[in-house]
């Protein structure tokens, strides 16, 4: 049984920007209001340590491995619930170009295994808002002026 929960955005930044943003994990408590804490590397292979907080829910930490980190681009990792096959989820965001200093960022989760239809009707709805809520701190965040230009 596989579900998949999806949530888009267009942002006046450049991939880079957006890129650095993303994978400047120990800045999520500064802004992201879904993931809010990280720690690791965009590193095929590696691990990430990321605190999730669904809207209205207590935070959960979760250790997904990085499967691509394709800079300035595509981001993407699995995570396992207790063991894999039970509620495996695969999230990915996407950076495609769209003119100069235009992007549109996808994000998305696909979510494999035996518990997926039950655990989805707890935390599908709430998983949704909190895509939602990251992508618009995501564009607040890079479309506003840095200090050095600020003050230019």
């Amino acid at each position: 049984m596989a579900r998949r929960l999806h949530s888009e955005i267009e942002i006046e930044a450049s991939p880079d920007r957006v890129w650095e943003t993303l994978t400047d994990f120990a800045a999520y408590p500064d802004w992201n209001p879904f993931i809010v804490q990280g720690a690791g590397q965009p590193v095929p292979g590696s691990r990430l340590e990321l605190q999730m907080r669904l809207p209205g829910r207590r935070p959960m930490t979760f250790r997904p491995e990085v499967l691509e980190a394709t800079r300035a681009r595509r981001l993407r990792w699995l995570g396992h619930l207790l063991v894999p096959g039970l509620f495996d989820g695969e999230h990915s965001f996407t950076v495609d170009p769209m003119g100069a200093d235009r992007v549109r960022l996808t994000q998305q989760e696909e979510f494999r295994g035996l518990l997926v239809p039950l655990l989805l009707a707890f935390i599908g709805k709430p998983t949704q808002e909190g895509f939602h809520q990251m992508n618009q701190a995501l564009k607040t965040r890079v479309e506003r002026p840095s200090h050095t230009e600020a003050t230019q």
